[in-house]
């Protein structure tokens, strides 16, 4: 029988914990997770999952096959530096730092590591994530597989060129304060005309979960479903017709463009800052 996967993560923030809920709703049990951090702040939400922690980084690569480096993008160099005697060829390294380039990871570890990076969103932390990752030039597509399998719980899950990483990073990173900022200005449009702040907040939410799913499990076009909304002289339309007039689509696909060129540019930063090591 083969052993059970021992995976780690360095880094106990908002995309670690949600990425370990996710795959302890799968078959990796918490005794064979481990999660390391240099503040105990966060510690104990991974401690009620049943999960050890540490503040130690080299225990958790010396205890794991699969590694998430799940910390800020500027950390990076300095945490690959300090575990790289560590990585064998036997290690699984996911990267969850944005910015971070394949080509930068593996100039910090060793030569032939096995990389991926992996992208996730905020909703992970309630299983409803938009994960995208790229195998990096030693890892194959067992090893994609692998990873596939263990996020399956997480949310949509998808390989892709690295090209798109930022991408995604732009259109579901980002996107979800775009998402959370539209949710907004419904709310505060229903105050405007004479409802309760709280009920007009809760019934934006849910009209966003609502919509958001019947896009997902119709397999709908947008503009498919929002045709279906709309009837001749209707509410709607009126609607529509005033967000055309404010630019909502040109300042949402600008929004996205934004974000995407900035994650590129984080990218360059870190290939400057792996290269100065």
């Amino acid at each position: 029988m083969d052993m059970p996967l021992r995976v780690g993560f360095i880094g106990a923030g908002n995309m670690a914990y949600g990425i370990a809920k996710g795959i302890l709703s799968g078959d990796v049990l918490p005794v064979n997770v481990k999660v390391s951090a240099p503040s105990p702040r966060n510690f104990g939400r991974f401690e009620e999952l049943g999960i050890s922690v540490t503040h130690s980084n080299s225990d958790v690569v010396s205890g794991s096959d699969l590694v998430f480096v799940a910390v800020k993008p500027h950390l990076v160099p300095e945490i690959l530096l300090e575990i790289s005697q560590l990585v064998t060829q036997k290690h699984i390294i996911v990267s969850v730092a944005a910015g971070v380039t394949l080509a930068t990871l593996e100039l910090l570890l060793p030569k032939d590591s096995v990389i991926l990076r992996l992208m996730p969103n905020l909703p992970c932390l309630l299983l409803e994530g938009a994960l995208l990752f790229s195998r990096g030039s030693s890892a194959k597509p067992e090893d994609a597989a692998l990873l596939s399998s263990l996020l399956q719980h997480c949310g949509l899950v998808e390989e892709g060129p690295e090209a798109w990483i930022d991408v995604h990073t732009g259109l579901s990173g980002s996107g979800v304060a775009f998402v959370y900022l539209f949710a907004e200005a419904l709310a505060e449009g229903a105050v405007k005309m004479g409802m309760p702040s709280s009920l007009a907040h809760s019934i934006a939410a849910q009209t966003i979960v609502g919509a958001g799913k019947l896009l997902r499990d119709t397999g709908k076009h947008p503009a498919q479903l929002r045709s279906d909304v709309c009837t001749p002289g209707g509410t709607t339309i009126y609607g529509l017709h005033a967000l055309e007039q404010g630019g909502l689509r040109a300042a949402t696909m600008s929004a996205v463009e934004s974000a995407t060129e900035r994650a590129r540019e984080l990218g360059q930063k870190s290939a400057g800052a792996g290269n100065s090591n």
